[in-house]
């Protein structure tokens, strides 16, 4: 009995916190640490990003990595399954450039169910798949997904 008044005091009456507001709390302690864990330097690293898009090696490092992460939803041509086709000339999410391709490898499109990679690939494997998905452009595979998105012209 003694416990349930000090309880009610504190928490109902007082200035004890809520669960809601622990969760808040801890969650926004959580944030404040990953951006603090976060790199400091800036994504995506052009220089290395222009190294892989001219180096077939890189391009082929970026197809082994499609092939064993991509192809359930890009499929094993880039033609789209469940995500959008990447051989043609139209982009729902950036313009088509390296950079924005390689952002989208990066950071993911939550809404669209795609993951970050950002976590389970290091960044020159998100710079190879970013060269491969560029090779990709304009090979007009069979069975290709319809146009989505914005047409690009390079």
């Amino acid at each position: 009995m003694a416990f349930a008044a000090g309880y009610y005091a504190y928490y109902e009456l007082g200035n004890g916190s809520s669960i809601q507001q622990e969760y808040e709390h801890e969650v926004a302690a959580m944030e404040a640490s990953r951006k603090a864990a976060a790199p400091a330097l800036t994504f995506p690293d052009m220089t290395h990003l222009n190294v892989a898009l001219k180096s077939g090696e890189r391009i082929g490092a970026g197809k082994i990595v499609f092939q064993g992460k991509c192809i359930s939803c890009h499929g094993d041509h880039g033609q789209g399954i469940i995500g959008p086709n990447l051989t043609d000339d139209y982009w729902i999410h950036g313009d088509g450039k390296p950079e924005s391709i390689a952002n989208t490898i990066h950071d993911g499109v939550s809404a669209k169910g795609m993951p970050p990679w950002n976590t389970l690939l290091s960044d020159e494997e998100i710079y190879s798949v970013t060269a491969y998905v560029k090779s990709l452009r304009g090979t007009n595979p069979p069975g290709a997904k319809a146009a989505q998105g914005e047409l690009v012209k390079e």
